[in-house]
């Protein structure tokens, strides 16, 4: 079959394609015939990570180097990338009862990655379900990793109906799922991106949108329940202005100075900083699948490549213009 590797951190020239074994399940797994996978941040920073500094790493440094040791020291442990994808059950190994041959079916690899390629084995009672009815496998290939993770921050937010909710970083993966599940919660939702995206932002069900290179939020004199920074790339001394009394800041991406800032603030009362990891599990994953047959959070695909374009596709990411996400197909 058909894979995109790579044996050498680097830009997407280090990608190629490559003639590998086909797996076979083992009893307890299923054997998927890959049709989209989504490129999201995670294929990015791993496919460079050799080339990544503590100082650049989006968590606390303690935490590079057994990111670091896991990837690889010198070059890729793991090959293949591609964490979030959608296809059909092509073979199931003799324990598995839940999945069929022909079941339509979407999943999330994380931090194992591997999804690009034609086909991939994975754990039946994995982070795998049956395909959300109503989305392509284009579609479904853009949903895990955004909605998982949104949807787990925000629970450890506490958020609740009528919450006045910022997302920063609202155009991104996590936080289109962001704007939409918020919306969900009940939220009355305000997006932070750049101009060109803010239409999508808005199509998505923000209630407002702020261009962030022309308009500051802090100076709006608008005080949020929760303000959400998906990259990261606030402070709580800048942002605090702009928090209720009992506000919420909520990190994706945070280094040592917000983890000091979150125990600093959970001595005192009033206004919070929480840095949370998202713990995502395959009841998370069912429940986004039921929130998308419901029409209450979709995939939005903004540009497709074949699997032979792979690096063309990491080179059209990394140039920062996407609206919605960027998907590699395959030619079967």
């Amino acid at each position: 079959m058909k894979a995109i590797v790579y044996t050498e951190y680097g830009p997407p020239e280090v990608l190629h394609l490559q003639e590998v074994a086909q797996p076979t399940p083992a009893a307890h797994e299923i054997l998927v015939k890959i049709h989209a996978v989504n490129i999201n941040y995670g294929d990015l920073l791993a496919r460079r990570f050799g080339h990544v500094s503590p100082r650049e790493f989006n968590m606390p440094g303690i935490f590079w180097l057994p990111a670091r040791l896991a990837f690889g020291w010198r070059k890729p442990k793991k090959p293949t990338l591609g964490s979030e994808y959608a296809g059909e059950v092509a073979a199931v190994g003799r324990d598995v009862t839940e999945f069929k041959v022909g079941d339509a079916v979407f999943g999330y690899q994380g931090q194992q990655m591997g999804a690009n390629v034609e086909y991939l084995c994975v754990p039946a009672n994995g982070m795998v379900a049956h395909k959300p009815s109503n989305l392509s496998d284009e579609q479904a290939a853009t949903i895990p990793y955004g909605a998982l993770t949104a949807l787990n921050l925000l629970r450890k937010a506490n958020i609740q109906p009528g919450h006045k909710v910022l997302i920063l970083g609202a155009s991104g993966g996590i936080g289109t799922a962001a704007v939409q599940l918020a919306k969900q919660f009940g939220a009355e939702v305000t997006g932070v991106c750049g101009a060109l995206r803010m239409d999508y932002v808005l199509a998505l069900g923000a209630d407002k949108v702020i261009d962030y290179q022309r308009k500051d939020f802090t100076s709006n004199g608008v005080q949020y329940d929760l303000i959400f920074d998906v990259l990261g790339k606030g402070s709580f001394a800048h942002i605090r202005k702009s928090l209720a009394p009992h506000g919420r800041y909520l990190l994706a991406s945070f280094k040592g100075k917000q983890l000091m800032q979150m125990l600093w603030t959970s001595l005192r009362g009033g206004q919070k900083v929480i840095c949370a990891l998202s713990g995502e599990t395959r009841a998370d994953l069912l429940h986004i699948k039921g929130l998308v047959e419901a029409g209450n959070l979709k995939g939005v695909v903004d540009k497709r490549f074949p699997l032979a374009q792979a690096a063309e596709a990491h080179r059209y990411v990394e140039a920062g213009h996407k609206k919605g996400s960027v998907v590699i197909v395959m030619g079967h």
